[in-house]
């Protein structure tokens, strides 16, 4: 039998950490010797080191506690479905390194070689370059932080200005830039954008990240401070589709 303070050595936690895990209902409370210190045994190790590996699996503290009165069976799935999440946790992890080595090395804007290609394609459709920053701006910020949504967001946005028609709307959106906010041609400009996104993405629903994540709404804000026009274009357009 050994000591709560040996037992921590042992197992590599602190003392105070055994002991929430005995408030918390995490580690039963052993039996104590005749001078009232807790004694414990090699079933309170083996105990504690499966609670400590969970913890740091970043299992929660309660359903670590439920997982103490599993079934085997239950036990296994629990235990198949932490060793998914934290794989998955190292996936996230090792991409996050990688974007934050990049950015010690100075590449500040990594994109795709794809996206590089699309952001020439652009100046040469006749994009202004305040146009074509933002869209690099854009794509760095949803490949940084959605980088499983961005493969998919991109080749749509490809998609659509592959299309003439659908290109002259965004071309029509860049050069609405220097008019005034009054002009009669950002409301036509406004109804044409939402008739052709109600079209290509349904009645009921925004496309791409709006329902998901911050980052739409601060590209989009961005852009409607560089301009008073471009502020009642996108007014107008979210006024059309949530009609």
């Amino acid at each position: 039998m050994i000591t709560i303070g040996q037992l921590a050595r042992y197992v590599g936690v602190s003392t105070k950490t055994i002991r929430v895990y005995h408030d918390k209902g995490l580690l039963p409370e052993p039996d104590r010797d005749a001078s009232g210190y807790r004694r414990y045994g090699a079933a309170d190790a083996i105990a504690l080191i499966k609670i400590r590996t969970l913890a740091e699996a970043g299992v929660p503290l309660t359903r670590i506690r439920d997982l103490r009165t599993a079934s085997d069976d239950d036990l296994q799935q629990a235990l198949r479905e932490i060793d998914d999440e934290l794989t998955a946790r190292i996936r996230r992890l090792r991409a996050t390194q990688g974007r934050l080595r990049r950015l010690a090395a100075g590449e500040l804007s990594s994109l795709p070689t794809e996206v590089a290609a699309f952001l020439e394609r652009l100046a040469r459709w006749g994009f202004t370059p305040r146009w074509v920053e933002l869209q690099r701006d854009l794509w760095i910020l949803v490949f940084a932080t959605h980088p499983d949504q961005a493969t998919t967001l991109f080749a749509d946005q490809d998609e659509i200005l592959s299309d003439p028609a659908r290109r002259q709307l965004f071309l029509d959106y860049d050069r609405a830039h220097d008019l005034d906010a009054d002009d009669p041609r950002i409301e036509d400009l406004a109804r044409r954008i939402a008739e052709e996104t109600r079209a290509r993405y349904g009645p009921d629903a925004l496309p791409g990240l709006e329902s998901h994540s911050e980052i739409p709404a601060l590209i989009q804000g961005t852009v409607n401070a560089e301009s008073p026009a471009w502020l009642r274009l996108d007014t107008l357009i979210r006024t059309r589709l949530n009609a």
